[in-house]
């Protein structure tokens, strides 16, 4: 099946700066999938090459099979969600959402007919009439999907659009944009930095740092085996444990990922890898303690159950854990 989206060795240089370097990645027809990565590892550049608004500098692009480079924004089967929504404030929330419509000549009454189809996809029926300015955040991402889907593009490109909404207005969109997304079985590549959207969100995840893709597969895979120190504490905080702390489990000598929520305080059965240590500190989140132990020099996270006895600060503890639970990493970096 030909690729949404395909780069094949695509970098991008602003002078001596590799914003992309040599990525290659296929995102599949009617695939959610996910850039993630902290600022400056180009996954937003990697956005804009697919929507046209850069060129690469070496490298090939396609979307549905069709050449992407030298093909300017306006001729591409994409359309782009901002973080800042980039409404017009002078016009009213349907002429917002039926702008693109208007530039591609469709008429007045086709043009309104889909605008309204538009903003009650996005559950926003009846606001036609109100400004940018008379919404809330939320609303007005809500316009900005509208506008970009009226246009029924093949590819919609999602620039970390939820930036800028409070935690559970957030969480609520989330929610909303894979619904949407499913039912409408159109093609969503969204770049945000924030791991839990890239978790709940993608079919899919490319993590990204320093220009370079270090891990692309499925939340699980990434979240549970990463492949490099970087994956592991991006995508989850993981404690990562060096070699020599490894090898004494009669692991290789390798760096290992150990997932805080897979440790438990004191001993929990016969085949358990059992450390102890010293509590460092302890943070109360709610549902959880976030709990900061040292192990002969090396400091490990655990999370556990709110309710959990917990020492006191300096008090001796126990850790156990699955040895499955030790992922040996692929590389060091």
């Amino acid at each position: 099946m030909t690729p949404a989206v395909l780069f094949q060795n695509v970098s991008r240089h602003f002078g001596a700066v590799r914003a992309v370097d040599a990525v290659d990645l296929a995102v599949a027809e009617g695939e959610f999938f996910a850039m993630l990565g902290p600022s400056g590892s180009g996954k937003t550049t990697c956005l804009r090459l697919m929507a046209g608004f850069e060129q690469p500098t070496s490298g090939h692009i396609e979307i549905f099979g069709e050449t992407a480079e030298g093909v300017p924004p306006y001729k591409r089967s994409v359309n782009t969600v901002f973080q800042d929504y980039a409404l017009f404030p002078h016009l009213n929330i349907l002429d917002n959402v039926a702008y693109g419509l208007m530039v591609k000549g469709a008429g007045k009454d086709e043009r309104r007919k889909a605008a309204e189809d538009a903003l009650a996809m996005v559950k926003l029926p009846g606001y036609g009439s109100r400004r940018p300015g008379q919404l809330s955040g939320g609303q007005r991402q809500r316009v900005a999907l509208a506008r970009a889907l009226v246009n029924k593009p093949k590819v919609l490109l999602l620039d970390e659009p939820l930036g800028a909404l409070d935690l559970k207005l957030r969480e609520q969109m989330q929610e909303e944009l894979k619904s949407l997304q499913k039912s409408l079985g159109i093609t969503f590549v969204f770049v945000t930095h924030d791991q839990g959207e890239a978790l709940s969100m993608a079919d899919r995840i490319a993590v990204f740092n320093e220009g370079k893709i270090q891990q692309l597969g499925t939340p699980e895979e990434v979240y549970k085996r990463p492949q490099t120190r970087f994956v592991a504490d991006f995508v989850g905080s993981s404690n990562v444990l060096p070699p020599e702390f490894v090898s004494q489990f009669g692991a290789a000598n390798r760096y290992a990922s150990l997932r805080p929520e897979a440790i438990t305080l004191g001993r929990a059965g016969d085949g358990k890898l059992v450390l102890d240590g010293t509590v460092v500190s302890r943070s109360f989140l709610g549902a959880t303690n976030r709990i900061l132990v040292s192990v002969n020099g090396t400091r490990i996270h655990v999370m556990s159950p709110a309710a959990a006895t917990v020492p006191a600060e300096g008090g001796r503890v126990t850790l156990s854990f699955d040895r499955a639970d030790l992922h040996l990493m692929d590389q060091a970096s």
